[in-house]
């Protein structure tokens, strides 16, 4: 039971991470782009943004993280959702500082890349 709580663990920072360093590239990057983008065209930017932080994360880290095959589906359900909560207290921290708030900076953008990322890792790891 510890094992898999660690390794539940070991996923949710590597997404958690992989966003928090996406989210530090798009806020530098978004300055000069004052007109915001169409929330479909952002959405799927995101899902690209998350596959392939993603399939970088295997060149690091190229074997599954959870080993048990149930515990695997329960991490790809529940680990999306936990990073997703956490990029929506970011985004509101942010908001409450009066920093500017980027799409990542919500539930369901955070959730979409961290869903893709999980997805990659799912199918492709070893």
């Amino acid at each position: 039971m510890i094992e898999f709580l660690l390794e539940l663990l070991g996923e949710f920072l590597l997404q958690v991470l992989g966003e928090a360093l996406v989210e530090l590239g798009l806020h530098s990057l978004a300055e000069p782009f004052r007109r915001p983008p169409n929330p479909w065209l952002a959405a799927l930017g995101y899902g690209l943004f998350g596959a392939l932080i993603g399939g970088l994360s295997l060149l690091i880290i190229p074997h599954h993280l959870i080993s048990a095959g149930f515990s695997r589906i329960v991490n790809l359900v529940l680990t999306p959702v936990a990073v997703g909560v956490c990029m929506a207290c970011f985004g509101a921290w942010r908001a409450r500082r009066g920093d500017r708030v980027l799409r990542i900076d919500r539930f369901s953008y955070g959730y979409l890349f961290a869903l893709a990322l999980a997805l990659v890792r799912f199918t492709c790891a070893a």
